[in-house]
C-alpha cells in the first residue's frame, strides 16, 4: 500500500510512523486512520520490527484532533460508526504487543491526544501542548479521551481536562503523569530511539507479556488480574529466553535472547 497521509522507516528494527499532514497540523482525518490501521496491521506481524515511534511532520503538531470538516457533517449513527472506527485504530496500537512510543513534538489535542494515550509510552518535546478541547465544539472525546484518560491521570484531573476543555504544558502533562519524559525539541527522535533501543534489549516474549498482562489486568478486579499476572508469569518460566536471562544473571554475562 502507497500511504499517502502517513509514511514509514524502518532502521536497526525500530519503524518509526509519521503522519504526513504537516499544513493541517497533522489533523486525523479518516483516510490518515485507515492508514494507520493498516500500518499498525502489518507492523504487527512483521517479524524485522521490535519496536514502533509515531510521531507528527513538523515542529508544531504530533496530530492536533480529528478533522472538524468530517465531524460536521455527523448524525447520531455515523457518529456512533465514527468514534468506533476511530476506538479500533487506537485499540490496535494499544494491543500490539511491540513497544510503541509516541513523540508528541507539538499540539496534540483531542483526537492527537487520544491516539498518544494509546501508546504504551509518551516523550514530549518542551514545546508540546495537550487537552481535550471537544467541549467548546458541543461534542465529546470519541477516540478513548474519556475512558484512556481517567486512567492514566485519576478521575479528578481528567474530569478537570475533559470538562474545561483547556490545554496544558508538557512540563504539566509530565507533572501529572500523562506524558512519561520531556525533551528539547530537536532530542525528540534521539531520546525516544535511545529509551527504545534500551527497552529491546530485554528478552522480547517477556515485553510482550508485559504489555499483555497489563492490558489485560487494567479494567478487572484485582484478584483476577492478579490470575492473569500469575498465568503470563507461569508461561515466561516455560521459555528458552528465561532459561538463558537466569543463567547469564548467574554467570554475570549479557544474555543472548532468541524470542523463544
Amino acid at each position: 500500500m502507497a500511504y499517502q497521509t502517513i509514511s514509514i522507516t524502518l532502521n536497526n528494527r525500530i519503524a518509526t510512523i509519521t503522519l504526513e499532514r504537516e499544513a493541517k497540523l497533522n489533523a486525523l482525518n479518516q483516510h490518515t486512520l485507515i492508514e494507520l490501521l493498516k500500518a499498525f496491521t502489518d507492523l504487527k506481524t512483521n517479524d524485522d520490527v521490535s519496536g514502533i515511534l509515531l510521531t507528527g511532520r513538523g515542529k508544531k503538531a504530533f496530530a492536533a484532533g480529528a478533522d472538524i470538516s468530517e465531524i460536521q457533517k455527523l448524525s447520531l449513527n455515523s457518529g456512533r460508526t465514527f468514534a468506533r472506527f476511530g476506538q479500533e485504530v487506537f485499540g490496535l496500537i494499544e494491543s500490539i504487543e511491540k513497544p510503541v512510543i509516541a513523540l508528541i513534538n507539538g499540539f496534540a489535542l483531542g483526537g492527537g491526544c487520544e491516539l498518544a494515550m494509546a501508546c504504551h509510552i509518551r516523550i514530549a518535546s518542551e514545546n508540546a501542548r495537550f487537552g481535550q478541547p471537544e467541549v467548546g465544539l458541543g461534542l465529546i472525546p470519541g477516540y478513548g479521551g474519556t475512558q484512556r484518560l481517567p486512567r492514566l491521570i485519576g478521575r479528578g484531573r481528567a474530569l478537570e481536562l475533559l470538562l474545561s476543555g483547556d490545554m496544558i504544558s508538557a512540563q504539566r502533562a509530565y507533572e501529572i503523569g500523562l506524558v512519561n519524559k520531556i525533551t528539547p525539541a530537536d532530542e525528540l527522535i534521539e531520546a525516544g530511539t535511545i529509551l527504545l533501543n534500551s527497552i529491546l534489549t530485554k528478552a522480547p516474549l517477556a515485553l510482550s507479556q508485559v504489555i499483555q498482562a497489563v492490558n489485560r489486568g487494567q479494567d478487572v478486579p484485582l484478584e483476577e488480574a492478579l490470575r492473569i499476572e500469575a498465568d503470563f508469569f507461569g508461561m515466561s518460566c516455560a521459555t528458552n529466553d528465561m532459561k538463558e536471562g537466569t543463567a547469564a544473571f548467574l554467570d554475570r554475562r549479557k544474555p543472548k535472547f532468541k524470542g523463544n
